[in-house]
């Protein structure tokens, strides 16, 4: 199984152990994984910010990266959505359409595609999980309260077969953290009551870790808990299911 992996650029510049975490995972599990060294921005904040039809060159240089592999897999559910929803190359349909299914969020591919079910994993902490809205809302990696359907979660069920994780949830277990990318420059003080929300949530069960599937969710929150001073730390899922056993 030839996988590419697909590294967001703000995990490249500010999270490099995330993206380190996600290749030892892979490979651990069996994957002959490549990292295409010329990839760069996909071009979601252009979009986000209603410029996609500035973003050709994003595309443009994403296939050059990505085309040949039998799985694209990325560390990000906003990343990874908007490359299955956004992703063209115009005067070769097919090609973009093989590519966009081609990209798998990483709890995405572990659960559907590698089937994963153990994990050599330990990382005995309270770990409190932030549900991603791009992630559940648009990758469909868990359940939505709002729509009283049998529960399930994709990130939940391989946390699970992590050794001495005590796994627990927010009251609110599905509401936004407020970051929504260039949402949170534009609206800022909605943005940051929105993550204090969330913090103060998690913060009411003693969690010691935040973890989530999408590192930016954990990037403003984590700003938030360290200019409140709090103890509180986020890693991403990948590190968790990296964490070796004892």
């Amino acid at each position: 199984m030839k996988v590419g992996l697909f590294i967001p650029c703000y995990i490249d510049q500010f999270y490099p152990q995330v993206a380190v975490a996600t290749l030892e995972l892979l490979e651990r599990l069996g994957c002959e994984v490549h990292y295409p060294l010329q990839q760069t921005c996909c071009g979601q904040p252009m979009a986000n910010s209603g410029f996609s039809h500035l973003s050709q060159g994003c595309d443009n240089n994403f296939f050059r990266n990505f085309e040949g592999y039998d799985y694209i897999v990325c560390p990000s559910g906003s990343c990874t959505l908007h490359v299955k929803e956004h992703f063209q190359q115009p005067g070769n349909e097919q090609a973009a359409v093989h590519l966009r299914n081609s990209v798998y969020e990483l709890t995405e591919f572990l659960t559907d595609v590698l089937q994963v079910t153990s994990l050599e994993a330990e990382y005995r902490h309270r770990v409190g999980l932030h549900v991603s809205c791009h992630g559940q809302r648009g990758l469909h990696l868990s359940s939505m309260t709002e729509t009283m359907t049998p529960a399930y979660s994709k990130p939940e069920r391989l946390l699970s077969l992590v050794d001495g994780l005590e796994l627990v949830y927010p009251d609110r277990p599905d509401e936004c953290c407020g970051f929504g990318g260039t949402f949170c420059v534009f609206e800022e003080a909605v943005s940051a009551k929105m993550g204090k929300d969330r913090i103060r949530e998690h913060e009411e069960k003693d969690v010691e870790v935040i973890t989530a599937v999408d590192m930016s969710c954990l990037m403003h929150l984590e700003g938030i808990l360290k200019r409140n001073g709090s103890k509180v730390q986020v890693k991403h899922i990948a590190e968790i299911l990296n964490s070796p056993s004892s």
